[in-house]
């Protein structure tokens, strides 16, 4: 697709700076600054530090993308950046330097949703998204179920998390265990090593009453409680807790909740395909799971690879190329950094 348009992506809702280049669906420059390390001794993302590393990070990522790349800002055909959600301090960065190009450059500019985001980056690694496709995206701030028929325009929300989302929950028992930040990847490793039957942490909104009201909805407060109360009885008699196991049995009543009630929604809706994307996605037991349960009810499943599921430039690159090449016009150059935008808003 040498002919097809390129399009420069950034993306600053947290704490990575990041810069995509796609021409089409095809990657040409994934750049990240990542500024977690000058988190990490907070056990968690400061907005203010992470503002002013994005301003700090800005231009030389921009400047590494092109070269990785091998072309130049003047090449550019369109821009995109997320405006929404994420924090507002942060947000506001990016959308201030996509449309100082978009002026300079003469080049449109489409403000992009962060989630949608991540369900359109899928296409650069799997090819063309199936439509419709159930997208389970679960991150630090979001668990949310969606019904995508058009990732584009068409966007429907079938449930989200009521409190913590799953990595937020990571974070936390993370915490209580001892483990760095962020907790996502530690509780991975030392589940490996645990027994995820150990303990019996509780699953949330999956009593009958609930799938009554929250058939697709998750909450995972609950299970951070039962973690830390478990913990505390542990350590008050005197026992060594067993990490591994705490770890292991955490971690399988997160993915548990999260593949069951995503194939749930492919069945009830007739829906063949399920994606699963955000920070969380990495997780290796969340995708062997889900690979389990879908080959057993015929779902084709698709997870981009772990670099592609955490916070990048080229998902918002690759939905800013699927909006361009789906005619959908840009966003006025007064496009705000919204903070709370909704999941079904694709595009400001």
């Amino acid at each position: 697709m040498s002919d097809a348009p390129l399009v420069l992506g950034i993306e600053t809702s947290c704490d990575e700076t990041g810069i995509g280049i796609v021409r089409g669906s095809t990657l040409l420059a994934d750049a990240v600054a990542s500024s977690i390390e000058e988190h990490a001794r907070f056990g968690g993302v400061v907005p203010e530090v992470a503002s002013r590393a994005h301003l700090q990070a800005m231009v030389p990522t921009i400047e590494r993308a092109c070269a990785d790349a091998g072309v130049g800002l003047s090449d550019v055909d369109a821009l995109a950046v997320t405006s929404g959600p994420g924090l507002t301090g942060a947000l506001l960065v990016g959308v201030a330097a996509a449309k100082a190009l978009a002026i300079a450059l003469g080049k449109p500019l489409y403000g992009v949703n962060h989630l949608a985001a991540h369900v359109a980056v899928d296409v650069l690694e799997h090819g063309p998204l199936p439509e419709p496709t159930i997208a389970l995206l679960v991150s630090g701030g979001h668990s949310s179920l969606l019904l995508v028929a058009d990732v584009s325009d068409d966007v429907r929300s079938l449930g989200a998390t009521l409190d913590d989302a799953a990595g937020e929950a990571f974070d936390k028992v993370a915490r209580l265990l001892g483990l760095p930040f962020p907790g996502g990847p530690h509780i991975d490793r030392q589940a490996r090593s645990g027994d995820p039957r150990a303990i019996g942490f509780p699953r949330g909104l999956t009593g009958q009453r609930d799938d009554e009201r929250h058939r697709y909805d998750f909450s995972f407060s609950g299970l951070k409680t039962a973690v830390a109360r478990w913990v505390e009885a542990r350590e008050a008699s005197g026992e060594a807790v067993p990490v591994t196991d705490v770890a292991a049995s955490f971690q399988e009543a997160v993915v548990d909740v999260l593949t069951r009630k995503a194939v749930l929604a492919c069945r009830e809706h007739g829906v063949g395909h399920l994606l699963i994307g955000g920070g969380v996605a990495a997780n290796s037991r969340l995708r062997s799971l889900a690979a389990q349960r879908c080959a057993d009810a015929a779902i084709e499943l698709r997870v981009p690879r772990p670099g592609l599921c955490t916070d990048n430039g080229a998902m918002v690159a690759a939905l800013g190329a699927q909006l361009l090449a789906r005619g959908r016009p840009p966003s006025a150059l007064d496009l705000p950094a919204d903070s709370s935008m909704p999941v079904t808003l694709v595009r400001a």
